[in-house]
């Protein structure tokens, strides 16, 4: 998929820059040759308005400077006789060349013109006493048409493979948060595979034990409860997945509003303090009064239920965890520490991710690594920002949220 994703986008950056270059060149060579045809003509008129000349063929003294293109004038007369001079680029001796011409130009209805076969342009000039002809010769428009064609033909390869090399680079750029997300999406349907396949082998087996007869009634009700049991574990990892969700599609529904941050934690700890009682650890707090941010407030208390949980299962026995909450310029800094295994900085990074968890062996079979991945979520929702620090034998926690 990302592949084809990846051709696509290179395909519609080089469609693009063909139309532009075929819209840019076509464009500049309307332009120059518009300029060249524009100047020959120009030039042309200044020798049909100039007095007529002798019949000389070398270019005459009072020529004007501006006459740069290869060029001559024919004359004729009432009576039909051609009188030709210009420059001596030209050979005017060729009366049957002559008339061709002229015949030539008198079969167009046009004022000016170009005649192919000779590489030869025209203008007419008619003043009531003679009829005259001004030619100049395109064959260097021409080649100045070809030079630039050539010219924009290879500077428009090179530039067409510098930009396909470009856009294979930034195809790769642009997708891959696309390849992140893929691969993240893959690993979490694996990783969700996984922990449902063991409750559903719970189940599964436990079932089949109740309908063997040769189990008694207790050993029945036993094989019940663990069904209910893995049940119950089973619509937490599913509700917790279902809270994923809605969190990555922004439909989570969260009404914000004005929260009071410090009674928030404080209601928050008070259902803890006797299961960190009952566990052999003392749950010490440090929270700043009045301290107000815009949120939801059973998100927020959320986030504070999973830091607390988080520390209450991964905390060495004995020791204290510590929860404090401080304000700081424009912004209110939470933070819950304890003592345990030191986070490595790839755990501290990964902690966060699905279904991760740091020591596994210490999973009481509630926890599915989803809760710190809930939180960051939430926070991010705020425009908050969630880290994890590991030092002197203390895993600290930290939630910054704006006041």
């Amino acid at each position: 998929m990302l592949k084809r994703l990846r051709l696509k986008f290179v395909l519609v950056i080089m469609s693009i820059v063909t139309v532009l270059f075929i819209a840019i060149f076509g464009l500049v060579m309307h332009l120059t040759k518009r300029n060249i045809e524009r100047e020959s003509v120009q030039m042309m008129r200044t020798m049909a308005f100039r007095p007529p000349a002798s019949s000389t063929m070398h270019k005459p003294d009072n020529m004007p400077d501006n006459i740069r293109l290869p060029f001559f004038t024919i004359n004729i007369s009432d009576n039909g006789e051609l009188t030709a001079f210009g420059g001596d680029y030209f050979d005017l001796t060729d009366k049957e060349l002559l008339r061709k011409l002229v015949n030539a130009v008198d079969a167009s209805s046009k004022e000016t013109g170009i005649l192919p076969e000779y590489d030869l342009r025209y203008l007419k000039n008619d003043n009531g006493r003679m009829k005259a002809i001004v030619f100049a010769d395109v064959s260097s428009e021409k080649a100045m048409i070809s030079g630039l064609i050539r010219n924009s033909a290879i500077i428009g390869l090179i530039a067409y493979i510098i930009l396909f090399a470009i856009s294979l680079i930034l195809a790769k750029w642009v997708t891959k948060p696309v390849e992140k997300t893929w691969n993240e999406q893959k690993q979490f349907i694996a990783d969700a595979s996984h922990e449902l396949k063991t409750p559903l082998t719970v189940i599964m087996t436990n079932a089949e034990m109740m309908t063997d007869k040769s189990y008694t009634e207790n050993d029945r009700a036993g094989f019940t409860k663990n069904i209910l049991s893995t049940s119950k574990r089973m619509r937490g990892l599913v509700e917790s997945l279902l809270e994923l969700a809605r969190l990555d599609n922004n439909r989570s529904l969260m009404q914000f509003d004005s929260v009071d941050l410090s009674k928030l934690i404080n209601n928050s700890i008070l259902p803890f303090e006797p299961l960190f009682f009952e566990s052999g650890l003392v749950l010490a707090a440090d929270i700043e009064d009045n301290i107000t941010v815009r949120g939801d407030k059973e998100k927020l208390g959320q986030v504070v239920s999973i830091l607390l949980d988080n520390a209450l299962k991964y905390c060495e026995p004995a020791e204290k965890v510590c929860i404090s909450l401080k304000h700081q310029t424009s912004n209110c800094l939470l933070s819950v520490s304890g003592a345990g295994a030191p986070l490595t900085k790839e755990d501290r990074i990964n902690i966060f991710k699905r279904f991760y968890r740091v020591d596994k062996s210490r999973n009481d079979g509630q926890s599915y690594g989803l809760g710190l991945s809930i939180a960051m979520s939430i926070i991010n929702e705020h425009n908050g920002r969630i880290w994890a620090e590991s030092e002197n034998g203390l895993n600290t926690f930290f939630v910054s949220l704006p006041v």
